[in-house]
């Protein structure tokens, strides 16, 4: 098994489906001491300031001129913009209900990807799973729109999630189309960098919000740096330098389920039949998308 060529690639692919499922519970935990922009701006410059020591300690190839920008433009749109509206989001919404929405992400990366130069375009079965998923965001955001429940909060949280949604697909999209002779997980050190300085500023002009320090958020914010960027991140560039896209895409499927159960576990939210529902078709149209998708490789990124 592990002298299979894939092993490593398939490996990282497990560790993106469970540890960026207890990544959501993470945020919320960290939210208790740590105001958002401070939390996504210092997570970030942690995790990416220790993974480029290693690499500079390692003497591994850094991306430098254009290969850098890039990196650094594809840092901020996948995880400064991407994990800044997931942080504020969940402020208004609960954990497992946030990794719900953002398992319409491959909606996002279909439709980025029909519309750029050369990209796959839509058929039939994809534009099918399109209108399902809609249908299931629709259901999940039904209750709200009602006055029923969450004060306006769950649309608040949803329109903002599909802004990091396009982001972070977009993002993923323009690096996977970039050659750099940098390593993946280099390139991810220097993502994450970029996206931790960018956010720096908002971090220290926002208003005033102070920090309360407890055990809790703190281990939180160590445990997000840790397995959420440094180990999680890591693995997900490395995974979908060497698999398939279409294989990659699997982990929306098992991230909300990690979630929900995290979320209801510590946090007691409320996960009943209309989320289950809505669950169940927005998958149903993510299976119908992915069918529709070309099973080509993702080209590799180092």
């Amino acid at each position: 098994m592990r002298s299979h060529p894939l092993f490593k690639a398939y490996l990282a692919l497990v560790a993106i489906c469970f540890i960026w499922g207890t990544t959501y519970l993470g945020i919320r935990m960290a939210l208790e001491s740590f105001p958002p922009m401070v939390l996504v701006s210092g997570r970030f410059i942690a995790s990416g300031g220790i993974l480029l020591a290693a690499a500079w300690v390692a003497r591994a190839r850094l991306p430098r001129g254009r290969d850098l920008a890039i990196s650094a433009f594809t840092g901020f749109l996948i995880l400064g913009i991407g994990n800044a509206c997931l942080t504020v989001a969940e402020l208004w919404i609960p954990s497992g209900l946030a990794a719900l929405i953002i398992s319409v992400s491959p909606f996002w990366m279909v439709g980025i990807e029909a519309l750029m130069p050369g990209g796959e375009r839509l058929h039939r079965l994809g534009v099918a799973g399109l209108l399902v998923g809609m249908a299931g965001a629709g259901l999940l955001v039904s209750a709200d729109i009602s006055g029923a429940s969450f004060g306006g909060n769950l649309v608040r949280g949803f329109l903002l999630l599909q802004l990091g949604c396009a982001s972070w697909s977009f993002g993923s999209i323009y690096q996977r189309r970039q050659a750099t002779p940098a390593h993946p997980i280099v390139t991810g050190a220097v993502q994450q960098l970029a996206a931790g300085l960018a956010f720096l500023p908002a971090a220290l002009l926002a208003p005033a919000h102070p920090v309360r320090w407890s055990f809790r958020g703190v281990a939180a914010l160590i445990y997000l740096i840790i397995f959420g960027s440094i180990v999680g991140y890591s693995a997900y560039v490395y995974a979908l330098a060497h698999l398939r896209v279409a294989v990659v895409s699997i982990y929306p499927y098992v991230n909300p389920v990690v979630a929900v159960f995290l979320g209801w576990l510590f946090y007691r939210e409320p996960f009943g039949w209309r989320e289950a529902a809505a669950m169940a078709i927005i998958f149903a149209g993510v299976l119908l998308v992915k069918r529709s998708a070309p099973g080509g490789r993702a080209p590799a990124t180092g």
